[in-house]
């Protein structure tokens, strides 16, 4: 009896990637203090690398990889499907999209038997719909929950097609071959929704013409109503719906005036087009580690090193720009817990995907391997997990 409890027990708590590997083991990455990491791996059309390090106090960022049907039919689509939420104000939302995000696109592709922008765009809102209602739930206990967020990114390759679908500061960037001089170029596929760019600020200005505030300039950084830097996420309720920017939420994200209109968005960016032969990968990642590296210079660590290790070599190189700009070394960084570690860096997640192109050109006719995985997932303090469940439940 002891033992199905202790088995019991075990299932509950391990990653819902794989409740059959254990943690230390290859097959579900490995961990290194604050540092998680999966140097290799097989997807349908190539190998993939991913890495995460954590510097909040509670990891916020999260991630995942998934590959094989894309549909809840037997007859697929096929590909693959790779995510990078970034959260902000807790770790709720991002855990949130990394449980319903990929179920939700399954169910729309299985509904249109193919895999579309608009399949994607209604994953997005079908998970944003989703979050709300969990806020709306838990309103009376935890109102909190209104004030937290996600960036989204997500990368799609299904029949050759490659779709980048975008909210908040995640980055997608291409590493494409130039067969003439044999240099690796970095082609940054994802909008940012940034206010920190003159786009996203007049973006705001065009929606909101009757407020002068919808962005300040607060400590010398662009800030939505000077709360926030992004202006499209899922979640961060209290900026999307009025009934949810008063008391009890903290007084710091309340609005002194009422909005009638959403001021955050949460419709992704889409992008969608054809993979070339020459495409040889694709990086996506957290903000975390644009904050210190240029997209060529990410392009370049992987082009001129081994494939294995590519996500984690990423990450080590932005932790010594980190150390380097406090004018520390790089293992004095390590050593600084989590919490504290944040006033150093953010939380960084990079997912690095290889594209074979002979795969990519047979994608149609594959049905192999079945991968899933998520980045980071033995990183949550065992008290902020609700066992066996969801901890925000389900939609």
């Amino acid at each position: 009896m002891l033992s199905k409890v202790i088995n019991f027990l075990k299932a509950c708590w391990l990653p819902s990637s794989d409740h059959s590997v254990h943690a230390g083991s290859d097959a579900a990455g490995r961990q290194d203090g604050l540092f998680w990491y999966k140097d290799s791996g097989q997807h349908l059309i190539g190998e993939f690398s991913m890495a995460v390090v954590q510097a909040n106090n509670l990891l916020e960022d999260q991630s995942q990889i998934e590959s094989g049907s894309l549909s809840l039919l037997d007859s697929g689509p096929y590909g693959t499907f790779a995510g990078i939420y970034d959260g902000h104000g807790g770790p709720e939302t991002s855990r949130y999209i990394n449980d319903h995000l990929f179920q939700h696109l399954k169910r729309f592709a299985a509904e249109q038997n193919s895999m579309s922008a608009d399949v994607i765009r209604k994953a997005f809102q079908a998970t944003e719909d989703g979050f709300f209602s969990v806020v709306a739930k838990q309103w009376p206990m935890k109102p909190q929950m209104a004030a937290v967020g996600s960036c989204c990114l997500v990368a799609v390759i299904c029949n050759g097609i490659l779709y980048i679908a975008n909210l908040g500061d995640s980055r997608a960037v291409l590493g494409r071959l130039v067969r003439a001089t044999g240099e690796v170029l970095a082609i940054q596929l994802s909008a940012e929704h940034n206010a920190c760019f003159e786009a996203v600020r007049q973006e705001l200005h065009s929606m909101h013409p009757d407020d002068p505030q919808i962005v300040v300039l607060k400590h010398n950084v662009w800030r939505v109503k000077g709360l926030i830097q992004i202006s499209r996420s899922i979640g961060d309720i209290y900026l999307k719906k009025p009934e949810y920017n008063r008391e009890p939420l903290y007084a710091k994200f309340r609005l002194r005036e009422p909005f009638e209109r959403p001021i955050l968005s949460s419709d992704p960016s889409i992008t969608v087009q054809e993979l070339e032969p020459h495409d040889q990968f694709l990086i996506l990642a957290s903000d975390g580690l644009w904050e210190h590296l240029s997209n060529q210079e990410a392009i370049d660590i992987v082009q001129n090193s081994p494939r294995s290790g590519s996500a984690r070599r990423l990450v080590k190189t932005a932790l010594q720009e980190a150390a380097k700009k406090r004018e520390m070394r790089y293992s004095d960084l390590k050593k600084i817990d989590r919490g504290v570690r944040r006033h150093f860096h953010d939380d960084i997640s990079v997912i690095v995907v290889f594209l074979d192109s002979n795969l990519v050109s047979r994608a149609s006719s594959l049905r192999g391997p079945t991968l899933s995985l998520r980045g980071g997932g033995m990183n949550f303090a065992a008290k902020s997990l609700a066992p066996c469940a969801t901890q925000l439940g389900t939609t």
